[in-house]
């Protein structure tokens, strides 16, 4: 089973984490801009690689977890990390707010139907955390599903374990679960959110109801504290990513996801004595033709 190593930007397992130490902002040691897109595309070509060394095993998935505050940058994420990987092996799935039947299930019943098959990476934008995070924040929303509007601490507690069980069984059957958390500071949020609003081509981005979520600012920090310091295991690590750089935290992902690609055995399969026969066999045809 797949396990975290050490790394500056992982949730240790604990309840230690907080987010007022975390940054926002690549360190000055970091490099430049320019670099940066360099080593982005190298990352990324090598994704793609592994990818398909991935498929030809058949022998484990890849899920990864995107979840941040709006504004952070998770469909740019997707767009430049994910750039070069076989569009054959790739399914990314958006979360939006559940319908009537998925209310109607439990609260990780939705995702089990995305979930990535063996030698394919899914990435999940937003994800089952939403119960635990915009729930958390507006509790109204448990109405939907039968549920009090003014649950208990006990029951946060108890969705956080159901979520590191799910997990867990998945990391058990082979799937390698990589969660990224989008770090963006209060003030880069309102540029871009400005951004949108200046910015003609970006209009159709801007949703009034993203004021009315920032003003809640204190109260979702407090929900993705709580969450990541309940469900980063070694097995299903939270990575708090700085995020008011784009294409930083872009290559900070892509390199991560390349060092647990490098802890599996993805060699490529090599070919039976009967296969080489049977090749043989077959470029000999060809060869006559």
């Amino acid at each position: 089973m797949f396990n975290a190593t050490s790394h500056r930007f992982l949730v240790p397992h604990g309840d230690t984490f907080r987010i007022a130490h975390c940054a926002t902002k690549p360190a000055e040691d970091d490099g430049k801009s320019k670099d940066w897109a360099e080593k982005l595309e190298k990352a990324t070509r090598d994704l793609g690689d592994w990818q398909q060394r991935l498929y030809s095993r058949g022998s484990h998935a890849v899920l990864i977890v995107l979840q941040a505050l709006d504004a952070a940058g998770k469909d740019g994420t997707i767009r430049h990390v994910f750039a070069h990987i076989n569009p054959c092996g790739l399914h990314v799935t958006s979360f939006k707010q559940p319908s009537a039947v998925e209310a109607a299930h439990d609260f990780l019943w939705r995702a089990t139907p995305h979930l990535p098959e063996r030698g394919h990476v899914a990435v999940f934008n937003r994800s089952y955390y939403e119960e635990v995070l915009v729930v958390r924040v507006h509790p109204k929303f448990l109405a939907a599903q039968r549920l009090s509007a003014d649950p208990s601490a006990t029951f946060w507690a108890t969705r956080h374990r159901a979520i590191a069980e799910y997990e867990r069984h998945l990391a058990e059957e082979g799937t390698i679960v990589l969660k990224f958390w989008l770090n963006v500071s209060k003030a880069e949020q309102r540029r871009r959110l400005l951004e949108r609003i200046d910015d003609k081509s970006k209009h159709w981005k801007f949703q009034a109801a993203d004021l009315d979520e920032r003003a809640l600012w204190d109260d979702y920090i407090r929900a993705y504290e709580s969450c990541l310091n309940a469900t980063s295991r070694p097995w299903a690590p939270w990575y708090a990513i700085p995020a008011d750089d784009k294409p930083y935290a872009h290559w900070q992902i892509a390199k991560l996801i390349n060092a647990a690609f490098e802890q599996l055995d993805l060699s490529l399969p090599k070919a039976s004595p009967e296969a080489l026969a049977e090749l043989a066999q077959a470029r000999a045809r060809l060869m006559a033709e």
